[in-house]
């Protein structure tokens, strides 16, 4: 996983362009197309952030499963899925399911994650929808 290096200037700069070209590689949804699927209902969003990041804020309508717990998550049975999170399972014909995080790493490692799903990041996270609807 990438971790923006520390302490040296101009470092960040070539992180988050590191960061950019990676991101490029897994399918990913812009804030105006996010916005247009959930005005249809037509996303299902997993905001992969801890439970203590999501209680101070998420996009309206996502379910928390943190990027820790994801995997298994993905592979439980239906119904120990539902009983954990209070809602239904992802399925594999599942369209537009979308995962964000606050900054965009760990959007893109559980969309990684559930590349079978047909899932996609959303790239500019929870920092843009916040700045821009919140």
């Amino acid at each position: 996983m990438l971790q923006a290096p520390r302490g040296r200037p101009g470092a960040a700069f070539l992180w988050l362009a590191v960061a950019a070209r990676t991101m490029a590689g897994a399918p990913t949804v812009s804030l105006p197309e996010l916005r247009s699927l959930l005005a249809s209902g037509q996303a299902r969003l997993i905001d992969v952030r801890s439970r203590e990041e999501a209680a101070a804020g998420t996009i309206p309508g996502a379910l928390n499963i943190p990027v820790s717990e994801l995997e298994s998550a993905l592979q439980m049975e239906p119904a120990a899925f539902q009983a954990l999170y209070s809602a239904e399972k992802p399925k594999l014909q599942d369209e537009n399911l979308i995962f964000f995080c606050q900054m965009g790493r760990r959007g893109l490692q559980a969309t990684q994650l559930a590349q079978g799903l047909g899932a996609r990041n959303f790239a500019g996270a929870y920092r843009e929808w916040s700045q821009k609807e919140g």
